[in-house]
């Protein structure tokens, strides 16, 4: 799993509601979420990317279901692997399913029919679900209406004409600082890790700098302004985003390694390994890399 779609996963966790409200086009009112069904269970054998939120949608319940996709698919091509993901949960959970498919990168797809069909005489086969293209999504309605959920996907969104592409992404990047969420670290850092799929990551660095007018996203977090407040600050927020990517327990595991960190420097380092961290390995290795 990359660390778009665990990004990507974990907004659906955290903000459920605002992603089922989606997929019934902000219009439905007479919706629940109940819970939040993990891939790992054994009852339906889905990919690990997926979402599936048990819903009450107009007095049912009902399973809203989410594919994240970087890119284009085509071994299998998407129709195929929604179809199967679509039959596998109503097999496990009898229950209707409303899939969607949501792709981040601007240019992918265009071409996805938003169904699977078999046309064979007497055999026919038909399965639809909705693909969301962000890029076709009106990214300042997102902005203006608050939605927390969607907001971090915002720079993947269409934007005004009247503003170019760094604009845009400050703007959301504003909107975003200015919401009120716990673990702000951590949601601006989601915001970021997407970002970079359209955006260079000095460029998205620049403007949080900019917008936070600190030196470092650490310095805009860090509770003191002073070195031993910065480390102090610094060190929270690593685990926080490494609670908020890998787990609590995963967090747990590096937590006397990064208290007993007092350079400030490595500490930075550690935060932004934190942001792109797709597993324990991998941020593990970082501190060991940095370790003088």
């Amino acid at each position: 799993m990359t660390s778009f779609d665990t990004t990507s996963k974990k907004q659906v966790e955290i903000n459920p509601e605002d992603f089922v409200h989606l997929c019934f086009g902000f219009e439905a009112i007479d919706i629940t979420v109940l819970e939040i069904i993990t891939p790992e269970q054994p009852t339906v054998e889905m990919h690990q990317a997926d979402s599936l939120i048990k819903t009450i949608y107009k007095g049912k319940e009902v399973l809203v279901h989410f594919e994240f996709q970087t890119t284009d698919s085509y071994d299998p091509e998407m129709s195929l692997r929604m179809a199967g993901y679509i039959m596998r949960a109503i097999e496990a959970y009898r229950l209707p399913v409303y899939s969607n498919v949501i792709y981040l990168r601007p240019d992918a797809g265009k071409n996805d029919p938003g169904r699977y069909e078999q046309n064979i005489e007497h055999h026919n086969i038909s399965i639809e679900y909705r693909v969301f293209r962000l890029i076709d999504l009106d990214g300042q309605k997102i902005l203006d209406s608050r939605i927390t959920g969607l907001i971090p996907f915002t720079p993947l969104m269409g934007h005004p004409k009247d503003i170019n592409a760094d604009q845009w992404l400050r703007r959301c990047m504003q909107v975003a600082n200015s919401l009120d969420v716990p673990n702000k670290a951590a949601y601006l850092g989601s915001l970021a890790i997407l970002g970079n799929l359209v955006y260079d990551s000095q460029t998205i660095q620049d403007i949080l700098e900019e917008i936070m007018q600190h030196a470092s996203i650490v310095e805009h977090m860090a509770p003191l302004a002073h070195e031993q407040g910065l480390q102090e600050g610094t060190r929270k927020h690593i685990l926080d985003v490494l609670t908020f990517q890998l787990g609590g327990d995963i967090a747990q595991n590096f937590k006397d390694s990064i208290e007993s960190i007092n350079d400030l420097q490595r500490l930075e380092v550690l935060f932004r390994a934190a942001l792109q961290a797709e597993n324990e390995d991998e941020f593990r290795q970082v501190i060991n890399e940095t370790n003088p």
